[in-house]
């Protein structure tokens, strides 16, 4: 029953203590608050195709390779994008330090409201989906224009000085990909707008067949900069040839290669783009092993910008209707994504 599923769901909230607490509880099943209904689409038995792009080489290469990129598979592997080993890790070290802290640690921090500008939560759409995903997240918005002393104190001590200093690094690198993509389309470079960070803590499942760390979904902002771990598990749904020139939807892994940064395209960005690039359907599975650490750098248009798409010369109509930031964001989270806004 509904009832039955929502008092579970508020109880293993009321914990505070997330898919972390249950691991150090000792489950050893899959409560069923968390159980998933299989996944109709198969599982692809290659690696995903994800183009690799090296920011290190001549201007018009880089260009041509991030249109190219953005184009067709939507995502990218960033490599040579100077953001340094040493943030990388510490910040993967500082997600994994919080999670791992005892709950009492992790409880002041623990809400839903989205207005506070860190926060701890397991699944922030928890009681909107009413199934809850196998991971635990940090959450914490422009956080490196955080002034150094008192108001850093907003964040936990184990992101205290990496967290900030990781973003900058991020935010450089967003205005960098930003000015790429622009001239690849052809236009001026446009804001940066807001820069969301997520941390997540993807501890190992007893049954990892049974749940998933992320559901199918398109990110609805402008451009996505992920760093993870090698334990692995994000997909991207890709098309598959059977050899008989037959194609059909399947789920690949995304490799998880060393020092890279993997970048993929918002909804925002296909729209002001007029479809010339590719919002793509992406999840995380569940692991027998674990943690899985990663940390998601979502840059996104605040609420009230207007997006309308560019139609360059000779592209044909816009296949978009104008709409502001907040409306593609609400479309979003009923799953409906680009599809309410299209002409």
């Amino acid at each position: 029953m509904a009832s039955d599923r929502l008092a579970a769901l508020k109880a293993f909230d009321e914990t505070k203590a997330g898919v972390k607490g249950l691991v150090d509880a000792g489950v050893k099943a899959v409560p069923d608050i968390f159980r998933h209904p299989p996944d109709p689409l198969p599982q692809c038995t290659k690696v995903a195709a994800i183009p690799v792009v090296d920011l290190s080489g001549p201007r018009s290469e880089v260009v041509a390779a991030v249109r190219e990129a953005a184009r067709t598979a939507g995502f990218f592997q960033l490599v040579n994008h100077g953001v340094p080993e040493a943030a990388m890790s510490g910040m993967l070290a500082a997600v994994r330090r919080f999670n791992e802290e005892p709950a009492e640690a992790k409880a002041p921090y623990y809400t839903r409201d989205a207005a506070r500008r860190v926060r701890y939560n397991c699944n922030a759409d928890l009681f909107r989906t009413l199934v809850g995903k196998w991971r635990d997240t940090i959450y914490m918005d422009d956080v490196d224009r955080l002034a150094a002393g008192e108001e850093e104190e907003v964040l936990p001590p184990a992101c205290r000085g990496v967290a900030p200093k990781y973003t900058a690094q991020i935010r450089m690198l967003g205005r960098a990909l930003f000015e790429l993509l622009s001239e690849a389309l052809g236009e001026e470079a446009g804001c940066l707008g807001t820069l969301s960070v997520a941390g997540h803590y993807y501890p190992a499942c007893p049954e990892p067949h049974l749940t998933l760390g992320a559901v199918r979904h398109n990110d609805p902002g402008f451009l996505t900069v992920l760093l993870q771990d090698g334990v692995g598990g994000l997909q991207v749904l890709t098309d598959v040839e059977d050899g008989e020139g037959n194609v059909s939807a399947a789920w690949a892994d995304v490799p998880a290669v060393p020092g890279a940064l993997v970048v993929n395209v918002g909804d925002f960005l296909q729209l002001v783009s007029n479809d010339r690039f590719r919002s793509v359907a992406h999840r995380v599975v569940a692991n027998s092993v674990g943690p899985r650490m990663s940390v998601a750098c979502f840059f996104r248009a605040k609420g009230a910008t207007v997006c309308a798409p560019v139609v360059a010369d000779g592209g044909g109509p816009p296949r978009y209707r104008t709409v502001t930031a907040e409306e593609l964001l609400r479309s979003s989270g009923k799953q409906n994504g680009l599809r309410d806004v299209r002409l």
